[in-house]
């Protein structure tokens, strides 16, 4: 797989507010008891939240301590994590057709789906709302969509375009999403191979499918996740790499030589480090901005 060097058209690399790195860093490998990781939901700088085929979710800090374990109700495991703007952890009971905020230790039931729908991944944004990956149905004729909350109201749902055909694919893959600074909010849509963008008005913007990153293997992105500079990292499994593209899809770089092992879930710390979850169970820090 090819990337540019750090020489090559630096200049689009540079905004206010820093730059990519020319050779990104692993500062920390942090093992988990979770195989496969599922997710990761960072909070403040240097611990996170994290998950995988079990009732539990982990608080774990940089140097591998465990801070906090909370046994949720579900009656397999969470179908996705995220932590809010004051910092509560947010998770989908899938099972029961919920999402739910943990306060002070108990489960308090924010978000009821819509009869007939099952919440999967979610996304707690800058601003507040809450994105939900929502699927009907079982098999490769599994519906999916997106739908924004402000509190408990449906505020916006993400599933046709403009002529009515639907922005996702069909099929048992879940939706993983980032709203982006510009307020694009960001798909990895599995079920299509393909990285989906569209705008607050709900358009597609643009799709993204590996190709320009040159892979050896199919694209088999899963976790994606937006930054201060409003680039767009996605996480590819297959090939054990990360893709960095700017806010309207131009491929920036290939992160491929810091030895991810089935990159899956992506969370970025307050201090901008970026947290990669493997599906082998560990976990990596990683500096990648100036």
């Amino acid at each position: 797989m090819s990337q540019p060097s750090p020489s090559a058209d630096d200049s689009r690399l540079r905004t206010g507010l820093g730059k990519l790195m020319g050779q990104v860093s692993v500062i920390a490998t942090i093992p988990t008891n979770y195989k496969p990781l599922l997710g990761v939901a960072c909070v403040g700088e240097a611990e996170t939240w994290i998950y995988g085929n079990n009732k539990t979710i982990t608080r774990t800090d940089i140097h591998g301590t465990v801070r906090d374990t909370v046994t949720t109700p579900c009656l397999q495991f969470p179908g996705g994590i995220s932590v809010n703007k004051g910092r509560e952890l947010i998770y989908s009971d899938h099972d029961r057709g919920t999402l739910k905020i943990v306060r002070h230790g108990k489960f308090e039931t924010l978000i009821t789906a819509p009869w007939g729908w099952t919440p999967w991944k979610l996304c707690c944004t800058c601003s507040g709302d809450i994105l939900v990956h929502m699927y009907k149905g079982t098999g490769p004729q599994t519906k999916n969509k997106i739908i924004r909350y402000q509190g408990q109201t449906i505020t916006q749902k993400i599933n046709k375009d403009r002529q009515g055909s639907p922005i996702f694919n069909d099929g048992t893959y879940p939706l993983n999403m980032s709203e982006n600074n510009n307020g694009d909010v960001c798909v990895s849509d599995a079920n299509a191979d393909t990285v989906v963008v569209v705008n607050k008005p709900g358009r597609v913007r643009f799709r993204y499918d590996g190709t320009q990153a040159r892979p050896k293997k199919a694209f088999g992105h899963r976790g994606i996740v937006t930054d201060a500079l409003s680039q767009i990292i996605v996480a590819d499994c297959n090939n054990n790499c990360l893709h960095i593209l700017d806010q309207n899809g131009q491929f920036l770089r290939c992160v491929d030589y810091c030895v991810l092992e089935k990159p899956y879930g992506l969370s970025i710390d307050c201090e901008g480090k970026l947290w990669v979850g493997s599906e082998r169970g560990d976990i990596k820090v990683i500096k990648y901005l100036d």
